[in-house]
């Protein structure tokens, strides 16, 4: 029973391979169009899976799609008739710039034509939708837990932005879904966009929520009424997405009590800050009001937590702290990332009973690249370099972190979901508190404030971090120990927590080696990890890597066994030039 599931016109379209109920290939076709959160259509994705991986149609009993197109269409049309005149605005493509609601109502037909045009075929495997919801529910088959509550959240879905469920074996039930326009997840990408940042940098809100103060945490709060049922609900007084989307999201009331937006590129104020802190404070009491509620329902000792609202990873650390759950499990692709997987694991074991066969315990389900493919790109771009024996390599990028180099590290396949956890890394060493404004100035040319992820070989990482469980994805945020934070002191946000990503030897023998290595030398079990990529997405093939390692300050690049650090002044003038015609090429491309 192989099945693939598929998602496009929506943000982070891609494709997932499920083989008898293991995933074997998941592709975010960003990775390969390089277009960030791309909408298009996974034209290269598909060529890697019927091409490359010499895979056909024949080789597939169904296509899954995660989303409910026939809910879809009633959802908008619900909100189209109750809030005329005014959301005749909601057709407008400004008005939901990330999903393109004109064409996802036509979401099964527009795959079907890609897939027929691309491949030649017109008989294609059956086109089976999945509610969206319950495909990012569905990465409960690959969680640790033979029973566990799941909780998804997000921007929204076909007709809800909360959804709650009880999975037990091969099951999942749900319990309970919200409106659609109650959505702590719409709230904090819009105000995202009010604090002069852009889609997808909810993040980068997180982040600075950390350097603000409580000024506006109780007014803030006004906004999401926390209601005795365990739901919750935004107070539209202040707000108007739900007839004018993105082009017109709050009342006047939202600025007369806010102040103005912040245009992008404005200084960061003060008052900005501490509207990021209000945000946060906010998101948070909403997202644990809500699992509280969950497990006063269900009770157990698990909970799998999923949706884009599950990339708050400071939140998720607070699931774990302050609610009753045991343990805590965030899939690493718990965005849109990871719904055509999740499409078809629902299908696999919900629809057809199928028993689940498989638990994820690491994310490297992308594309590998060979010592052929990684030398013919080296040499593409005039680089000297040396192919390394696997002991003399460690101990060298070992030296080279201990010695406050930052490395460009590439290995494997690649990893799925938004964090790089360990195949498609910058590494450098946490030691040095200067390091940080290095990479975010030099390297990544991001805001100072951006924090870093501090990988811990999994054995100590209670002894640097307040946490009692594995956290291999880095999906949540603790605290680190008092008593460590002047070791690690580039890992360490303002707020005195760190992204961390707990490093197990049976899931990545390389990485884990690096990471001992760098023990021996220094006694910290901990370097620091930031994705490989500078204002794209995260590197896949040897040719980005490369290029990102010559158009910043990365001292030191590792691509499989193969080390080098020259760099000619030709060789970056090509690289810049190539990137800046690429930017060009794909402005708008979506």
């Amino acid at each position: 029973m192989n099945l693939l599931g598929l998602s496009c016109v929506s943000h982070d379209a891609g494709v997932a391979l499920l083989e008898n109920g293991v995933p074997t290939l998941v592709l975010e076709e960003e990775r390969l169009n390089r277009q960030k959160h791309t909408k298009a259509f996974p034209e290269q994705s598909l060529a890697m899976v019927f091409g490359e991986q010499g895979r056909t149609l024949a080789d597939f009993d169904a296509i899954t799609i995660p989303w409910d197109v026939r809910a879809l269409r009633r959802t908008y049309l619900g909100l189209f008739l109750r809030g005329l005149p005014s959301s005749v605005h909601l057709m407008r493509d400004a008005a939901n710039t990330m999903q393109q609601p004109d064409r996802m109502l036509w979401q099964t037909q527009r795959i079907r034509w890609g897939l027929s045009r691309q491949l030649g075929a017109w008989r294609l495997p059956p086109l089976v939708n999945v509610a969206h919801h319950d495909a990012h529910a569905a990465l409960y088959f690959v969680s640790p837990f033979d029973e566990a509550s799941v909780l998804v959240m997000d921007g929204y879905g076909d007709v809800s932005s909360s959804s709650a469920y009880t999975g037990k074996g091969n099951r999942l039930e749900r319990l309970w879904r919200n409106d659609l326009l109650e959505s702590v997840g719409a709230l904090y990408t819009l105000t995202t966009r009010y604090l002069g940042f852009e889609e997808f940098e909810e993040g980068t809100v997180m982040a600075l929520a950390a350097c603000g103060g409580a000024t506006y945490d109780a007014r803030f709060s006004d906004l999401i009424t926390l209601r005795e049922d365990g739901q919750y609900a935004l107070d539209w007084s202040y707000l108007s997405f739900d007839r004018y989307g993105m082009i017109k999201p709050f009342t006047p009331k939202f600025y007369e009590t806010f102040g103005p937006a912040r245009r992008k590129g404005e200084p960061l104020t003060d008052r900005h800050r501490d509207l990021a802190h209000a945000l946060q404070a906010t998101a948070e009491n909403a997202i644990l009001h809500v699992a509280r509620d969950l497990h006063r329902r269900c009770p157990s000792r698990n909970l799998v937590m999923t949706g884009g609202v599950a990339l708050n990873c400071v939140a998720n650390a607070r699931l774990k702290r302050d609610t009753p759950y045991e343990h805590v499990w965030v899939p690493p692709c718990a965005s849109d990332t990871g719904v055509p997987l999740g499409s078809a694991l629902w299908h696999y074991h919900q629809t057809l009973g199928k028993p689940r066969t498989t638990e994820m315990s690491h994310a490297f389900l992308g594309v590998a690249y060979s010592d052929t493919q990684i030398e013919q790109a080296l040499q593409a771009a005039g680089l000297t370099y040396e192919r390394l024996p696997e002991a003399d390599l460690i101990a060298r990028v070992a030296r080279d972190l201990a010695e406050d180099r930052i490395v460009g590290w590439f290995q494997g396949k690649f990893e799925i979901g938004p964090r790089a956890l360990g195949n498609r890394s910058i590494l450098a060493s946490p030691l040095n508190l200067a390091i940080k404004d290095v990479i975010n100035t030099r390297v990544k040319y991001r805001e100072p404030f951006r924090p870093f992820a501090p990988a811990v070989l999994a054995e100590h990482q209670a002894e640097y971090f307040e946490i009692d469980q594995p956290d291999p994805f880095m999906t949540m945020a603790p605290r680190v120990r008092p008593d460590k934070v002047g070791i690690i002191p580039a890992a360490v946000h303002v707020d005195g927590t760190g992204r961390i990503q707990t490093v197990e030897r049976a899931a990545n023998p390389l990485y884990y080696a690096l990471i001992e290595a760098f023990m021996r030398l220094t006694g910290v079990p901990v370097v620091l990890n930031t994705s490989f990529n500078k204002q794209e997405p995260v590197v896949a093939r040897p040719e980005e890597a490369i290029s990102c390692y010559l158009r910043t300050e990365i001292d030191v690049l590792v691509l499989g066994n193969y080390y080098t650090r020259a760099r000619t002044p030709d060789a970056v003038a090509r690289a810049r030039e190539a990137f800046t015609v690429h930017i060009v090429n794909t402005r708008g491309g979506e």
